[in-house]
């Protein structure tokens, strides 16, 4: 990956994010996963960025999308959900690629039960956003984008 490329992004969204618009839709909006990829798709184009979006349930699978995004991606975007608050081993897999990473969650995880507040991610990661539902997502994206091209 030279000085040239195009930057790649890996966008990976953590377990029952699938059930977006269903689950919860007082806590997590309307907006369908489906919706928020349609919006990072655009978003990347007016980046003139290259986007891969992957969402899973399964630990391991977020775990081996990390490791393969070594030499295939600039950088990550990720919702890890649940796992925010209990996978050392997405922490672990995130150190081991050191690529710069944003954390985003759709609700203001501070404003919500105490067991939310830690985040094994966030002392990994360049930044987190949370709270600004959808919206998180782009806004990642874009300080996202920004540091790599500041690097």
């Amino acid at each position: 990956m030279g000085e040239t490329a195009v930057l790649s992004i890996l966008v990976l969204h953590g377990p029952n994010l699938n059930l977006l618009g269903k689950r919860e839709p007082g806590v997590y909006g309307t907006t369908t996963l489906d919706d928020i990829n349609a919006m990072l798709v655009q978003q990347a184009q007016e980046l003139q960025v290259q986007i891969t979006a992957l969402q899973s349930n399964h630990e391991g699978a977020l775990i081996d999308a990390i490791h393969a995004a070594l030499g295939q991606h600039h950088g990550l975007v990720i919702n890890p959900g649940a796992y925010t608050h209990t996978s050392v081993a997405i922490r672990d897999a995130i150190a081991a690629v050191e690529l710069p990473t944003v954390e985003v969650h759709l609700s203001n995880v501070y404003r919500r039960e105490a067991f939310r507040h830690h985040s094994y991610i966030a002392p990994v990661a360049i930044g987190q956003i949370s709270g600004f539902g959808a919206n998180s997502y782009r806004l990642g994206l874009q300080a996202l984008v920004e540091h790599l091209r500041q690097s």
